[in-house]
């Protein structure tokens, strides 16, 4: 799980709203016309009717049919080791290996270190997005070891995403161009502070959310794996790629989950995407804090957003492939909020375009400006 919506990326301004009936989602409201907001309050939880738990815990048989299968048993899956130099060797062989690594990391521009390290502190959040995922009303792991099928979903998912942070982490220790402790206290904050996606304790929201991150996650990684080989970094390049054929894997999983609820929840469904888009896709590591850089996560994403890593046209590209993926537009029997909500979803990605056309505008008046990261011993990137 990686990154997804920039900080400064708006929806669309609100309109006059009319709101849902107590029995969908309470809270939320719906325009006349395009828009779609929601009534703010710090801390809103279990927003989900009893009822509509009952349709989550109703789909269990099905999971266990058609979403455990999307993961993989550890004898069959890549780990860490199976791409970085190996330390059991002799010293001199292995001594080699590193060097090769560092000599090839050499090649990676300051910029490029900010936005994968930004990517490695993300994936080493995982413990928060355990917990993100064990919040939600009818999927919790009752026990910690339960055999319901969604408990046993969130448990594999995160042992294979454990991977990822372990990878990248030792890859960047091994590169010596980046600063451990500075990234290490990062983490350590980032977990500390945890985050808040607005979900609700309610899954239709939470598996409309996993579904963009993931999505969002395989676009970013694939771009870094492209950058790495263009800047000659073939293990890098490598790396990267196979952490994007994951979450590429997982998105498929996430998005079948939509696809089945708004099979049997069509209107209930249709809201819950409206509503997080409204609200915005906020990244896993929006609270990240390094103890200096009172605007860390700004700064990294304008690096993040100035390479070219993940943008807010690929935002876009992820909601018209969502839209298109799940078939809002061809939705049937919504109710007349769930029909104003498939309208407003539908016509989010060019409003979303035309607003990143008048930033873009006004990014190219503003001067640029170098920032110091920690990260890379205070080194300064021009963002």
């Amino acid at each position: 799980m990686n990154c997804i919506c920039s900080p400064a990326f708006q929806c669309p301004p609100i309109g006059k709203t009319t709101t849902h009936p107590h029995h969908k989602l309470p809270h939320a409201t719906v325009t006349a016309g395009l828009q779609m907001t929601t009534t703010h309050h710090h801390e809103i939880t279990h927003s989900m009717p009893s009822k509509n738990i009952e349709v989550i815990k109703s789909l269990e048989p099905w999971v266990a049919k058609s979403i455990l299968p999307s993961l993989k048993p550890a004898d069959k899956s890549w780990q860490p080791s199976d791409f970085l130099p190996n330390s059991s060797q002799p010293f001199d062989q292995f001594a080699t290996e590193v060097q090769t690594l560092r000599d090839q990391s050499a090649m990676l521009p300051d910029a490029y270190l900010v936005v994968l390290v930004g990517s490695m502190i993300t994936e080493e959040a995982l413990p928060t997005y355990e917990s993100f995922l064990n919040r939600h009303d009818g999927i919790l792991d009752e026990t910690g070891a339960s055999a319901n099928p969604w408990a046993k979903w969130t448990r594999g998912w995160t042992a294979e995403e454990n991977r990822h942070g372990d990878l990248l982490r030792t890859y960047l220790y091994l590169s010596g161009r980046v600063d451990m402790l500075m990234i290490e206290r990062t983490i350590q904050n980032l977990i500390a502070s945890g985050m808040d996606a607005e979900t609700e304790n309610n899954p239709y929201m939470g598996f409309v959310y996993t579904s963009f991150q993931e999505r969002a996650t395989f676009v970013t990684h694939g771009n870094t794996a492209r950058l790495a080989k263009e800047r000659g970094d073939p293990l890098l390049a490598r790396i990267c790629g196979i952490i994007a054929s994951d979450e590429k894997r997982h998105e498929k999983a996430y998005i079948k989950i939509v696809e089945k609820l708004l099979e049997v929840d069509t209107t209930t469904t249709m809201l819950a995407i409206a509503e997080m888009l409204q609200k915005r896709i906020k990244m896993p590591s929006h609270l990240m804090n390094d103890g200096h850089d009172t605007s860390l996560f700004s700064h990294y994403w304008a690096a993040v957003e100035g390479l070219g890593v993940f943008t807010v046209g690929d935002y876009a590209n992820v909601l018209e492939f969502l839209v298109q993926r799940w078939r809002l537009e061809n939705l049937e029997g919504l109710t007349s909020e769930g029909q104003r909500a498939q309208e407003y979803v539908c016509g989010l990605a060019p409003k979303i375009r035309k607003l990143q056309e008048r930033n873009q505008e006004w990014a190219q008046k503003m001067e640029q400006h170098g920032v110091n990261f920690s990260w890379i011993f205070n080194k300064k990137v021009i963002l």
